[in-house]
């Protein structure tokens, strides 16, 4: 072979290594993580993974991993490969838990990276349907007559229907008495049933079927107006905490460092799906709205988010084993 010969087949050699480096994406399946069991979330997750399985000609699979308050998914999702085929579909558990101050093994501002958020909805305070406690300003006037003696219920200390209140106490100024359970449906199960909770902040849905059946009564929603499946139920702001709203959203990510152009292409796509009428309707039994955005703006969320908890956690002195 000659020098020219060998020259060109060693070109050609590298050009076809190259290609195969640089194999358009997505060439092969995606996962989408989820960090939760089968319920609300999972059904929008994976009705997420069809639209975006059909844009992009891969099948995206959701896999569930729950534990840990999702700490365990979103680890799986931080260690794994930068390459576009490892999603995480994050929720608000997402900021709450570093916020604790538990040592999680990864750093949520660095290790992963933020591609779109998919929605956010309202969270609602309810309160037994046979208690003297009609409305917020009635809970909060209690509080005060009674410091302590008002007990809240929550899924557990540093979960998001704890701190959801302990925000509610600390604007409000008012002490109140933190009863944690093994989930907020036992906690819901027995404020419904007669016990001693007077308050419990959960989402729309899981609240829904008792408060329909006479059994809760919602007192406030967390959002920054009333809710359209809430007829007659009050914004908290407007309830006696102005300016008060949390947000219970979700977000698609993946680890940090993935290229440039899947972040983009995932966010095109995404917001694609978040227009659909069937995702919209979705998100809307709970009485969420899609939020089409940049990585950028999800980006923002998230730090906005930490700080707030990170800075409520420390002024209430909660201690999260």
């Amino acid at each position: 072979m000659t020098l020219i010969a060998a020259a060109a087949t060693l070109g050609s050699a590298c050009i076809s290594t190259s290609a195969n480096a640089q194999e358009a994406w997505p060439a092969r399946p995606i996962r989408l993580i989820a960090p939760f069991a089968a319920g609300a979330d999972d059904a929008k997750a994976r009705a997420l993974a069809a639209k975006l399985s059909a844009r992009l000609g891969q099948p995206v699979i959701v896999e569930n991993k729950g534990g840990a308050g999702g700490a365990i998914a979103t680890d799986a999702v931080a260690k794994a490969s930068p390459d576009g085929y490892t999603l995480l579909f994050a929720g608000t558990g997402y900021t709450t838990n570093p916020a604790s101050g538990v040592k999680l093994p990864y750093d949520p501002l660095k290790d992963l990276q933020p591609i779109g958020q998919i929605g956010a909805a309202p969270l609602i305070y309810v309160g037994p349907s046979d208690s003297k406690i009609k409305t917020i300003r009635d809970l909060i006037d209690l509080a005060r007559a009674e410091p302590g003696k008002v007990n809240f219920g929550s899924s557990g200390v540093g979960s998001m229907s704890h701190l959801g209140i302990e925000l509610l106490a600390a604007k409000a100024n008012v002490k109140l008495q933190h009863i944690p359970y093994k989930g907020v449906t036992p906690a819901l199960v027995d404020m419904a049933g007669g016990g001693s909770l007077q308050l419990v902040l959960t989402t729309v849905a899981s609240s829904m079927p008792l408060i329909k059946a006479g059994k809760l009564r919602p007192l406030a929603v967390t959002g920054p107006e009333r809710s359209a499946l809430l007829d007659g139920v009050p914004a908290a702001a407007e309830a006696g905490l102005p300016g008060f709203q949390i947000d219970y959203w979700w977000g698609l990510m993946g680890p940090a460092g993935m290229p440039p152009a899947v972040v983009k292409r995932l966010n095109e796509e995404l917001n694609w799906a978040l227009a659909q009428p069937d995702i919209r309707e979705l998100l809307a039994r709970e009485a969420g709205v899609p939020k089409p955005g940049t990585p950028e703006s999800l980006g923002k969320l998230i730090s906005l988010d930490l700080e707030r908890w990170t800075r409520l956690i420390k002024d209430a002195n909660i201690k999260v084993q």
